[in-house]
């Protein structure tokens, strides 16, 4: 993600997610960004002149078979700023009574220009 460059990361969340039948990498992948967001939020928006469409979003996936994910359907599912998704070789699969549970992880990071002179919005 080029476009990252001179930007201030404001955040890192990290998420795990599963899909128990059907070894579907994109739903385990999904979860794992669900649960990343689950345990951040973001009222930086609320309190300053800044808005989402100032945010760069970078989403990290790991599965064990990275080929396999729509990382068109995951970036989709992302809720605000300009967003792109990886993927990379991670994760589990976990053999369980002849079928496959497929564990995935994500780490979700979101980035701003860089702030001079600025100060929280009075209310």
């Amino acid at each position: 993600m080029d476009d990252l460059k001179g930007l201030h990361r404001v955040i890192i969340e990290m998420g795990m997610g599963n899909d128990l039948h059907g070894m579907d990498y994109t739903k385990a992948a999904k979860r794992a960004i669900e649960d990343a967001f689950r345990h951040s939020s973001l009222p930086i928006f609320a309190v300053t002149d800044l808005t989402p469409d100032q945010m760069r979003v970078k989403v990290t996936v790991g599965v064990q078979e990275p080929d396999k994910l729509d990382l068109d359907a995951l970036t989709a599912t992302l809720p605000r700023g300009k967003a792109t998704v990886t993927a990379v070789h991670g994760g589990l699969n976990v053999p369980s009574g002849g079928e496959t549970i497929v564990i995935a992880q994500a780490s979700v990071e979101a980035f701003l220009p860089p702030q001079k002179d600025w100060a929280l919005r009075s209310e």
